[in-house]
């Protein structure tokens, strides 16, 4: 108990540091795992590659779902309920990073196979929502920490509203063009096997335009 008590003080006490560590962390992993400069999985056979990515739609329209459902709890003020079903989309995303690193990592990317045009409006999707991914990283993060570390009552001083809003957008946002991504690839037209680094390509300007996002949230006031 006083181990988390602690903890809970510590981010508490310091949420925009917190947040700024954590979302390095976790972009040095996830590009670490898809360069192939951390082997953190084993290798995938190309079923296990396929059912992962059933695995990972199916997590993403769980964690849209709870994401819904935290926004429709919030608005009829029942905060418990809202707390629960953001913290369970947030877990699954945690979840979802597994796979997806696991699956990219261990396995292979895949690149449609499809007329132009619908290639171009799968990748332009493709795009918005690596976007949106990179971009809610810190919002999200900041969002959670103040939510965990804040009575309901206290969060009314915060910010934690207004940075749940926009992580709630853009996550949303993101998820279901994750979904809709999935199923033009994986049911409506055929793919190619693609190295998994490839795919930071379309992430790159994203990054760069995470980084002066990332800032201002740290150097906004709770």
């Amino acid at each position: 108990m006083a181990v988390a008590d602690s903890v809970r003080s510590g981010l508490r006490a310091r949420p925009r540091a917190i947040t700024a560590v954590l979302s390095v962390i976790g972009y040095i992993l996830v590009g670490g795992a898809l360069y192939g400069f951390i082997p953190l999985f084993p290798e995938l056979s190309r079923e296990t590659v396929n059912l992962f990515s059933h695995i990972i739609a199916g997590i993403n329209t769980l964690a849209l779902t709870s994401l819904l459902a935290g926004v429709y709890f919030i608005k009829t003020d029942q905060v418990r309920k809202h707390r629960a079903a953001m913290l369970t989309a947030f877990s699954l995303i945690l979840l979802f990073l597994v796979f997806y690193l696991w699956k990219t990592g261990g396995g292979f990317e895949k690149a449609i196979v499809a007329p132009e045009l619908a290639t171009l409006a799968y990748l332009a999707m493709l795009g918005i929502h690596i976007f949106l991914s990179v971009v809610a990283v810190p919002v999200v993060l900041y969002a959670v920490i103040l939510g965990l570390t804040h009575t309901p009552t206290e969060l009314r001083e915060t910010s934690h509203a207004r940075y749940g809003r926009i992580a709630v957008t853009a996550w949303s946002v993101s998820l279901a063009l994750g979904i809709i991504t999935y199923f033009l690839l994986n049911h409506v037209y055929a793919w190619e096997v693609r190295h998994a680094a490839l795919l930071l390509l379309v992430a790159v300007p994203s990054f760069q335009s995470e980084t002066a996002g990332a800032q201002e949230v740290m150097g906004s006031e709770e």
